[in-house]
């Protein structure tokens, strides 16, 4: 907290020069220090510029320009950001973050003050069955993924036991390291519970009394906690489907009995449409009947195109035979962009290419409906090109 700085959003935007390219988090405030909004971030500087960089929905939009002051805070991974953010919402219930969240849709993680307790995840509608004097309670989070994640990071460090105590068998988790063997009766109540307690103290953001206390206990967690692999939290930080500042590109393919075949681009950023990224493309070598042959046509001729911005998440409208024709092109041309697909014939399944990880489908399916709204641009704006060219023939 004591590399904590606090700028003014100058008209020019000085202030951003002096925001560094590291995990954090940051807050929005008033001129009366009033905190409208508490975000995080992989790198600082990328996520304060894109406020005022890009078109935002009108909640971001009304709360920049309510705010004259940025303060951030600059930390070692994107772990400690998560904690941070939690905390300081809990702390201030900014206008905005409400504002972003129906109350009851938020994440808690609850550890029972009981022998061999382990932490769990509940909304917060669910809270109220939750007694505060038997449990300790951490929140509000914004994201079930990315909670769940970061508690498998923190059992990597410091295990706990999920599975029944004393059944004599080892659980699957203990052969793989995440459980210290309570259900072997290996590791005694005390001992167990000084790994909870070590994970209550980073919940917290208790970082230097968790470091003072490993010191005496088990100095070499200290070299663990101080070095966490973030890979895991940035993938889905960065590509989650709902993030403020995602770009999604939505593809179609229309044609009229094989006549006429067109390809369509669309645009969305921050949930939006972003027309001036919109593109047509008419069909130049595919057979005209051949949708998978259309849209590898299509996507090719666009990824040639470095000068327009890639996207975070491709759509297509179709199921498996497009998915599988798109990924492997991707493959071909050494993309890695996230893939999904929707197919109409199976009252629009979202579809997923091969080897895509659960946390990263989960984060897009959390979006479903505005991958529809895409969807269906796209397909509108593919008719409407095909319909002009049909009815240019038609009048020549």
């Amino acid at each position: 907290m004591s590399q904590e700085k606090v700028v003014i959003l100058d008209k020019k935007n000085k202030f951003l020069k002096q925001i560094p390219s590291r995990p954090g988090v940051y807050l929005f405030l008033t001129k009366k220090k009033e905190v409208l909004y508490v975000g995080r971030a992989t790198f600082l500087n990328k996520r304060v510029l894109s406020y005022f960089q890009n078109r935002m929905e009108p909640r971001l939009e009304e709360m920049v320009n309510q705010a004259y002051f940025l303060k951030f805070i600059p930390l070692n991974n994107l772990l400690e950001a998560i904690i941070l953010e939690a905390n300081l919402i809990k702390k201030y219930w900014p206008k905005y973050n409400i504002r972003e969240k129906d109350n009851r849709s938020f994440i808690y993680i609850i550890i029972p003050k009981k022998d061999f307790s382990a932490p769990f995840l509940v909304r917060a509608k669910e809270l109220e069955k939750i007694s505060p004097e038997d449990t300790e309670i951490f929140g509000p989070y914004k994201s079930l993924s990315l909670v769940k994640t970061a508690l498998r990071i923190i059992r990597r460090i410091f295990p706990y036991s999920t599975c029944q105590t004393n059944s004599g068998r080892p659980c699957f988790d203990y052969q793989i390291g995440l459980c210290p063997g309570a259900c072997l009766g290996i590791i005694s109540k005390e001992e167990y519970q000084k790994n909870i307690q070590n994970i209550i103290l980073l919940l917290k953001g208790e970082k230097k009394e968790l470091i003072k206390k490993l010191k005496k206990e088990n100095p070499d967690k200290i070299f663990a906690l101080q070095h966490l692999e973030d890979v895991a939290l940035i993938e889905g930080e960065e590509k989650i489907a709902g993030h403020p500042f995602i770009k999604t590109e939505g593809y179609d393919i229309s044609h009229f009995s094989g006549q006429e075949t067109v390809g369509a681009m669309v645009s969305f950023l921050n949930g939006k449409p972003d027309k001036k990224f919109y593109r047509l493309f008419k069909i130049r070598k595919a057979k005209g009947r051949d949708d998978l042959d259309c849209l590898r046509e299509v996507l090719s001729r666009r990824f040639k195109h470095s000068e327009w911005p890639f996207p975070n998440l491709v759509l297509i409208d179709g199921g498996l035979p497009q998915v599988r024709t798109v990924e492997n092109l991707f493959r071909e041309l050494k993309i890695q962009i996230p893939l999904v697909g929707i197919s109409k014939y199976q009252n629009d399944k979202l579809v997923f290419p091969r080897g895509m990880k659960k946390s990263l489908k989960e984060l897009i399916a959390t979006n479903k409906s505005l991958l529809l709204k895409v969807r269906e641009e796209a397909h509108r704006f593919a008719n409407s090109y095909r319909e002009r060219l049909f009815e240019k023939k038609l009048t020549a």
